[in-house]
């Protein structure tokens, strides 16, 4: 059986949801994907150990402290290429960027291939189940462009702002923006 329950953060309404042991979503609300990988009924569940880490996170996360992923256990459902595009996202420092081009360099060099497609990564990226933990929030496209977030763009920039990263080249994306 899988639970859920709910966080109210800065950004708005959050649903967590676990497997009982581990933390495997947390969706904004009005996010693209919302729930996608609970492949199963969801009880709600507010007093869940995983949980009350997870909230513990959030809660200093968004008071300005650095809480390390590795305390929280997380088990994002998804592929072999989605999972290690995920553990990629959560090498990437507070506070700093990285291009959705980078992570496929990574992602070829980690898997002994060529190369790797910056539009592949950016599929496994916007699908990723842990928002804000697994900061997919610090991706932005090569020419700067804040595109690819499914908790949508001025989230994104308010989570980049929040950790201190430079935004000053970043943008908003106009429609067909490139990855």
């Amino acid at each position: 059986m899988l639970y859920s329950t709910n966080y109210s953060s800065p950004l708005g309404r959050i649903m967590l949801a676990g497997n009982g042991n581990s933390l495997i979503g947390l969706w904004m609300e009005g996010q693209k994907y919302y729930g996608g990988t609970l492949t199963e009924k969801v009880a709600g569940k507010d007093d869940l150990p995983v949980f009350s880490d997870a909230k513990d996170w959030l809660d200093r996360y968004f008071a300005g402290e650095k809480p390390a992923i590795s305390e929280l256990s997380l088990a994002p459902t998804g592929g072999e290429f989605r999972q290690t595009v995920w553990n990629i996202l959560c090498e990437i420092p507070y506070g700093e960027i990285t291009t959705y081009g980078e992570i496929a360099k990574i992602v070829a060099a980690r898997t002994n291939k060529e190369h790797m497609s910056g539009q592949a990564v950016g599929g496994a990226v916007g699908h990723n189940p842990i928002s804000i933990i697994i900061p997919c929030h610090r991706v932005v496209g090569a020419n700067g462009s804040l595109t690819g977030y499914a908790g949508g763009v001025d989230k994104k920039m308010k989570l980049l702002e929040h950790e201190g990263a430079n935004i000053l080249k970043l943008f908003k994306p106009s429609k067909g923006t490139a990855l």
